[in-house]
This record gives structure tokens, C-alpha cells and sequence, in this order.
């Protein structure tokens, strides 16, 4: 499988927890879309031709752009790649930028997957993190999108919140059960260092959230969403039967992706590559054809770690007898000894060659994979 995924550094305000690589000024709008066009140029033989599973608008804000802009980014795709005809193609939109003709003009553009940013469905969450949208939109925004083509939705969920009771993030899922969303992302908040929050949090005015309510929550989150149908097939998402996020997914099968735009990363199977963070830099160097990215040659290492690191994600783990093969035995030893403490703690669980992360291990999911590496 193979994807593009399409990086759109914009957004209206700044949210107090988001570390992603994105500006406030549209200063550069119109020349980073070009620079994306002539980007989308210089790699249509990264992936050698292969056929495009699902194409991903991230950000940022995508939904700051225009649809004539969204469709010349598409229509670029479209021209250059070997596109699937039932691929997937997603759009991050913020609840406030949608209205109906917004989102007819996606649909007649191609998009057939929207994922909306709520983060929460209370006004009080949504001032603390500054979010430009309120609780009454969020909701709006999902039967808007509902009303107007779109079955196949996302919404992203933030829970383990300061100062918030487990019973809150409850009513959170309740709202969201009741409007019978398919796919739901829920992350767990990072206090990260250059962001508002982190910020507070150097200050003393923050602290982040226990590891023990922290693990209650999780426990809700996973025992409410599987009592309602869904499907926790990775460590933070969960959907009903059929929606699997194809894009994510090619993530998790070490599946190939071209990355697009500033900040955006690349893998071809055998190497990765990330381009350079900045967005004047990212569109004087694509305007004069000047090197814009890094790149690294993975180790025999590195595949393995990435092996687990993305298997042990998802709710089909790893296959013992695909690393003995891919690997070979040195690694499977490696691994059979790393994993025993795991094991005894019912944090893993091996069973017919496949081992899978507990729900319990998920939550420690990156302690426990970091301890798996080969270094």
C-alpha cells in the first residue's frame, strides 16, 4: 500500500497543546500551495509507480485552504500518481470552517472522509485549550457533516485533562455515542515543551495529569467504546466495522508514504526522509530546486525497531515467524528474552506466533516497545 500525506501549516489561533509545525500568518499562503504543486512533482517516482491507497490533508488547518486551492492539490495527485479508484482521501477540518457549501465542494472535489478536530464537546475544555469553536459547533459540525455526504468521519478527542473528573470525560463519550460518529481518535494530553502549556507547566501554573487517574480514564475510554461497538485496533483509535482508517494503517504495516510539504516525512521501505521546517525555507529552496529535505539509510536496527514500534500499536502485534524470516534468529532470541517480564506482568500476550499488546500494556505501550529495541 501507498499513501501521501499532505502537510498544511496554517491555522487562524494557536492551540495551547499542539506542538505541530504550523504559523498563524498567511503571509506565504499562495506561494507554499505552489510550492506543494512542484513538490508533488519532484517525487512522483518516489514510490516507483506504485498505486495510491489514501491521500491525507493534515496540518495545522487544512480546511483554511479554499477549494480551488484543495482541488489543484488534488488534480496534481491525480495527473502525476497511479491513484486507486476506491482510495481514501481525508481532510482534517476545524468545526468552525465547515458549512454546507464548504463541504459540497469537497465532495465534488473527491474527498470522501472528513476528521474533524472537537478535542471536547464542553465550552470550558475548548477555552482552556483555545480552540476557536465551541461546543455547540462541535456538534453542528458533525451532523453537518453527516447531512451533507460524508459517512465516513473522524472525530479527535482529548481526555486525561488537569483538574477534570473521570465522569467528565464520560459525558464526553456519551455525547459522542449519541451522535454515531464511525472512527474516533482519542489522545491522551502531552504537556510538551514548546507549546503554551509546556510553558505554564515550567511556571509551576500546570502539572499534568497522575499516571493513576490517568490509567482510570484509559480504562473508560477502552470499556465504554467497546461496550458501544467500536473496535480499538491501535493504541488511539477506534471504529466501527469497515472504518478502519486506511491511511493510518499503511503507517502501522511499515506501508510506503511520500510526505508533502514543510515539516512532512518520507519513507520508501528503505530509508526515511523529513523536510525542512521551515515554511519560507521549505518554498525558496522548492522554487529553486534546492535540497529541502534530509534523509537517513536505515539500519538492519532500525527496521526492526520500526517493526515493533508500529506492530505493537495496533491490536494485530507482531508475528514471531515474520521476524524470523525478515530478521532472522538473532533477533527472535532478542526478542523472546526482552518480552518475559512483559509476559508475567500481563502486559503481552503471545499466542499462535502473534504478539499483541494486553489492554493493559497499551497504555504503557511506550515503555514497554522501548524496552523491546535492538540499540
Amino acid at each position: 500500500m501507498n499513501s501521501i500525506y499532505i502537510h498544511i501549516p496554517f491555522c487562524k489561533s494557536v492551540c495551547y497543546y499542539c506542538d505541530f509545525h504550523f504559523t498563524v500568518s498567511f503571509k506565504h499562503k499562495d506561494s507554499l500551495v505552489k510550492a506543494l504543486i512542484t513538490e508533488l512533482h519532484y517525487r512522483k517516482e518516489y514510490l516507483n509507480d506504485g498505486t495510491i491507497e489514501s491521500i491525507y490533508f493534515g496540518g495545522g488547518t487544512p480546511s483554511v485552504l479554499m477549494p480551488q486551492e484543495l482541488e489543484l492539490l488534488l488534480n496534481k495527485i491525480y495527473s502525476g500518481y497511479k491513484v486507486s479508484s476506491n482510495a481514501e482521501i481525508t481532510i482534517e477540518v476545524n468545526p468552525n470552517d465547515i458549512t454546507v457549501n464548504y463541504l459540497q465542494s469537497l465532495l465534488k472535489i473527491g474527498f470522501n472522509r472528513v476528521s474533524i478536530g472537537i478535542q471536547s464537546f464542553f465550552d470550558d475544555d475548548l477555552l482552556w485549550m483555545n480552540r476557536r469553536h465551541n461546543a455547540k459547533e462541535a456538534e453542528n459540525s458533525v451532523k453537518l457533516c453527516q447531512d451533507n455526504g460524508f459517512s465516513n468521519l473522524n472525530i479527535d478527542l482529548l481526555y486525561g485533562l488537569p483538574n477534570k473528573s473521570e465522569s467528565h470525560l464520560v459525558e464526553n463519550l456519551k455525547i459522542f455515542n449519541s451522535l454515531q460518529i464511525p472512527h474516533l481518535s482519542a489522545y491522551h494530553l502531552t504537556i510538551e515543551n514548546k507549546t503554551v502549556f509546556g510553558y505554564r507547566k515550567r511556571k509551576g501554573t500546570l502539572s499534568e495529569t497522575e499516571e493513576d487517574k490517568s490509567l482510570e480514564e484509559y480504562n473508560i475510554l477502552t470499556k465504554e467504546l467497546k461496550k458501544s461497538g467500536y473496535v480499538h485496533y491501535e493504541i488511539s483509535n477506534f471504529c466501527k466495522d469497515s472504518f478502519f482508517s486506511k491511511h493510518n494503517l499503511n503507517y502501522w504495516n511499515k506501508g510506503k508514504y511520500i510526505g508533502i510539504g514543510p515539516s512532512a516525512h518520507s519513507y520508501d521501505g528503505k530509508s526515511r526522509r523529513w523536510n525542512v521546517s521551515v515554511n519560507t525555507k521549505y518554498i525558496n529552496s522548492i522554487e529553486k530546486n534546492e535540497k529541502y529535505y534530509e534523509e537517513e539509510l536505515l539500519t538492519e536496527n532500525e527496521h526492526f525497531n520500526d517493526y515493533l514500534l508500529t506492530g505493537l500499536r495496533t491490536m494485530w502485534g507482531i508475528d514471531t515467524s515474520i521476524i524470523k524470516e525478515t530478521f532472522g534468529e538473532k533477533f527472535l532470541t532478542h526478542l523472546e528474552k526482552e518480552l518475559l517480564p512483559f509476559i508475567n506482568s500481563d502486559s503481552l500476550v503471545v499466542n499462535n506466533k502473534k504478539i499483541i499488546l494486553t489492554e493493559k500494556g497499551m497504555f504503557i505501550s511506550d515503555r514497554i516497545i522501548s524496552s523491546l529495541f535492538v540499540v
